[in-house]
């Protein structure tokens, strides 16, 4: 009996999505780390790649990045972009798959988000909200 699978089986997609994913992610950390990349926009960054999400057949490859302090992103961006077809063959040869995945490069905004709260968590309304009452404890 063929196997159906849910979309929404797993919130970062299957098992594989995710083992690939993770594989991917640790070749282009590795390529950008040593340097391999020789754009003059990418020298002097330091880039650190969170997450890779693989479509489910594993043929696209969504690589999110954030440059060390968040500055250039843009620059990066576009840098990292001109040099795609490169970091293809170097994930090609470094990552056992049928097909090399093609490449498609984002900016990771998950740690604005997480400062965005922290700010909100700050403010004093919050805080009055999360502070015990002295009331309760009779």
């Amino acid at each position: 009996m063929p196997r159906h699978h849910t979309k929404g089986s797993a919130p970062g997609g299957s098992q594989r999505q995710l083992r690939v994913g993770e594989t991917v992610r640790h070749a282009v950390a590795d390529i950008l780390s040593q340097g391999s990349v020789h754009d003059p926009d990418l020298e002097g960054h330091i880039i650190t790649v969170p997450e890779v999400r693989m479509s489910p057949d594993l043929k696209l490859a969504t690589i999110y990045v954030m440059p060390l302090g968040g500055r250039d992103t843009e620059v990066v961006l576009a840098a990292l972009a001109r040099n795609k077809k490169f970091l293809r063959g170097e994930i090609a040869h470094r990552v056992n798959l049928k097909f090399a995945p093609d490449l498609r490069f984002r900016v990771d905004e998950r740690f604005d988000e997480a400062e965005r709260i922290e700010k909100l968590l700050r403010t004093p309304a919050v805080q009055r909200d999360l502070a015990p009452d002295s009331d309760d404890q009779s």
